[in-house]
């Protein structure tokens, strides 16, 4: 290939700051007035959040400083799937929220079509849960990302490897 460049578009969330963020919503947890007393908490377990809480309204307080904290991390907000909420043992209430990562399939052929649309001199294909887009010029490459960023999607998209 005469030099080629290429990235990879892929959705992942880092389970690193994701911990920090849980781990900085429970400090802001014990602090706050409101939560005195309550049985609030927040888990991972693999693939997934468990969010539980006294009843309906201090669990929705409890996501709303879980989600604060992981958007000042830089944790995608977009790759969670909320479950139904439901009751839990000793009159509390929990929600799972499952992680999603990796680009599926309709999207990723969307992505597709976006950038076939976009008649930049680049390539993409489809790899597994991950998208490589190759072209001559970094600078259609670049293009690419912005498109991308500018385009709303079901998922968070991070580009990788860049070379």
């Amino acid at each position: 290939m005469s030099n080629e460049n290429a990235f990879d578009i892929v959705s992942k969330v880092d389970m690193q700051e994701l911990n920090n963020a849980i781990q900085q919503a429970e400090k802001e947890l014990a602090t706050r007035f409101d939560f005195r007393g309550s049985k609030s908490s927040i888990t991972i377990d693999k693939e997934e959040l468990l969010v539980a809480s006294d009843d309906d309204f201090k669990l929705q307080g409890l996501l709303d400083i879980l989600l604060a904290k992981m958007v000042k991390r830089g944790v995608p907000i977009k790759n969670l799937d909320y479950g139904k909420i439901e009751p839990a043992s000793g009159s509390t209430v929990r929600q799972r929220i499952k992680l999603r990562t990796g680009i599926d399939q309709d999207v990723a052929k969307k992505i597709n079509i976006l950038i076939r649309d976009s008649k930049l001199k680049v390539k993409s294909q489809i790899q597994g849960d991950q998208i490589r887009v190759t072209g001559k010029s970094k600078d259609d490459l670049q293009a690419v990302m912005s498109l991308l960023r500018g385009t709303e999607l079901p998922v968070e998209l991070q580009f990788t490897n860049f070379r």
